[in-house]
């Protein structure tokens, strides 16, 4: 490399240390959704607990704010079957929790869009939920 202007050297320098320092910033595709807990059962008042997830280092996100959820039934074919997602105060940190009635056993998809804290960008998920009677 052949380096006319010393200046430039440093400053690129200085960018690369601080890159490998502080690593790349992350993109929505570095989280997921998983969903925490039993089996679900068909049924009023289900509770639906999910943990959006650093897949960088497998740290629950404890700071993202949950602004749109949808639950129907698009994977059975019935995507015009929707039930209303109320959010519930969950105790644990990177845990968020959810209630819905569930009214047929199959699988139900949920989709979840949150803001996770240094993310300029929508973290976006879809789990398929197994109901079962």
């Amino acid at each position: 490399m052949n380096i006319k202007h010393p200046a430039r050297s440093f400053v690129l320098a200085q960018a690369l240390t601080l890159a490998a320092t502080f690593g790349a910033l992350a993109a929505p595709e570095d989280y997921t959704f998983k969903i925490i807990g039993s089996e679900l059962h068909q049924g009023a008042g289900a509770a639906i607990t999910v943990s959006p997830t650093d897949l960088r280092t497998n740290a629950p996100a404890s700071d993202a704010v949950i602004f749109t959820t949808r639950l129907d039934m698009a994977p059975e074919g019935m995507e015009g079957m929707t039930t209303p997602v109320e959010a519930v105060a969950s105790g644990i940190p990177g845990q968020y929790q959810f209630k819905a009635d569930l009214a047929m056993a199959g699988d139900w998809r949920f989709q979840i869009a949150a803001k996770v804290q240094g993310e300029a960008e929508t973290v976006q998920g879809e789990l398929i939920l197994g109901v079962k009677p």
